[in-house]
């Protein structure tokens, strides 16, 4: 019998390495996981609407452009995903993850998400909707590994 490949979704926070440590932890594992993320270089992410569909003079209609383009990919991979990770982290605010968090739970997805302690407060509804919470990324390739087995 062949073992089902997970497809997990990678939300959130792009300036660690977070993501690299899951996969790299999964891989360590021999876990089936394939992942999907959104577009992680801020630049190509901020600037595909007007790259693709023309300039801008307003940055509300250039942010209006890429947000549409790229909602197209987060929406189709977070509707494929087993699961949905959403890493919120220190520095800067992240609507983005918070928004892929809502809209993972209303499709149906579970998700687990990753933050320091500090944040307990302010993420205290997001995390009442998750289905585990952790501090640091192995924990998530633990998580897998229980669901794998």
């Amino acid at each position: 019998m062949t073992q089902k490949t997970w497809n997990v979704y990678l939300s959130g926070e792009i300036h660690t390495d977070w993501r690299e440590r899951i996969i790299e932890g999964t891989k360590a594992a021999g876990l089936a996981v394939e992942f999907s993320s959104a577009v992680t270089d801020h630049d190509a992410s901020d600037m595909v609407g007007v790259n693709i569909l023309g300039s801008e003079e307003d940055n509300f209609w250039r942010d209006r452009k890429a947000s549409g383009i790229n909602s197209i990919r987060t929406s189709t991979q977070i509707k494929a995903a087993d699961l949905v990770v959403v890493r919120f982290g220190p520095k800067y605010r992240q609507w983005n993850a918070a928004f892929d968090a809502g809209f993972a739970v209303a499709s149906g997805k579970p998700i687990v998400t990753l933050h320091d302690a500090e944040l307990d407060h302010p993420l205290k509804e997001v995390d009442e909707a998750a289905k585990a919470t952790c501090r640091e990324p192995e924990q998530v390739v633990e998580i897998l590994t229980y669901l794998l087995s």
